[in-house]
């Protein structure tokens, strides 16, 4: 999978936005049809996404387009409207069950077999952000076309009717919980939105957390949110270096049959293996060998 520390909203039906966007060396671009375009912009920004992956080149952004959700009315002209011009993935949002992801991926797998891609080639993430979403998230991350959750703390909350404070603990359970579901299928957890893009402070603060839970990005909504997002999911060369120690006296401690061992003042033993092989694997993916 690729790295998804910052996923970077752009407003569709904004060509230099998206323009912008390409500029900022940011891991993921996810050009909206959604909640960042008026009703009124709809088929514009399906017919300015649609140009800008035809003719701009993101470099190593991943390069992604968000839909509205199932049931609007909007989602299967959305779709349409993007998917012939082979964007890396698709993000369909308000996921609330199984059956709307499998609805998403009948329509890639048909774009695939027609175009002749590969299948499987365009990825697909979805966003859970109600209380019925979260319920049934063991259901959604089980399917095997998803590549991540996006977890929306802002319509979770609402849902729910909790009043949305600054350290987010009306979201804690959710945001675990999101992190569980994807661990356990293998999938990449995208943490909330911090809403106060002037708040450099706060928003490392709250990147530094997810990144703690087990996040591995954040959703970001302004070019000033990329690099310190992207900073706080990335592993620092003291971490590196502890991940790297760890797993080469791991090897060597199994050799002489030995279990548990003791480094650093530390005792390490298979799950902190794990762990360190994690930190090495986000360095990778980060660029930072």
């Amino acid at each position: 999978m690729p790295s998804r520390r910052a996923l970077l909203y752009m407003p569709g039906d904004d060509r230099r936005k998206i323009e912008k966007a390409l500029t900022l060396r940011v891991d993921c671009i996810c050009m909206d049809m959604e909640d960042g375009v008026a009703v009124n912009r709809k088929a514009e920004a399906r017919a300015t996404i649609a140009q800008a992956l035809q003719e701009l080149d993101f470099g190593k952004s991943e390069k992604l387009a968000r839909i509205n959700s199932v049931g609007t009315g909007w989602e299967r002209d959305d779709i349409d409207a993007v998917l012939p011009f082979r964007p890396d993935g698709i993000v369909i949002p308000k996921i609330e069950s199984l059956e709307q992801v499998e609805w998403g991926s009948k329509i890639i797998e048909a774009a695939e077999l027609q175009y002749g891609w590969p299948l499987n080639s365009i990825r697909m993430l979805v966003g859970v952000e109600t209380a019925k979403g979260i319920l049934n998230l063991r259901e959604i991350a089980s399917h095997p076309r998803l590549d991540g959750i996006i977890f929306g703390g802002e319509d979770f909350a609402a849902s729910i009717g909790a009043r949305r404070t600054r350290d987010a603990t009306e979201l804690l359970y959710a945001r675990q919980a999101v992190v569980t579901a994807c661990a356990a299928f293998g999938l990449q957890a995208i943490d909330i939105v911090y809403i106060d893009f002037k708040d450099a402070d706060g928003l490392r603060a709250e990147a530094e957390q997810g990144a703690g839970f087990g996040f591995s990005g954040k959703q970001v909504i302004h070019p000033n949110q990329v690099q310190v997002t992207q900073d706080a999911f990335t592993p620092s060369a003291k971490m590196i270096e502890e991940a790297r120690r760890i797993v080469e006296t791991f090897e060597a401690s199994q050799k002489e049959g030995k279990g548990a061992y003791a480094l650093d003042g530390k005792m390490i033993d298979m799950p902190l293996l794990k762990n360190a092989q994690k930190v090495l694997v986000r360095a990778k993916a980060a660029g930072k060998n």
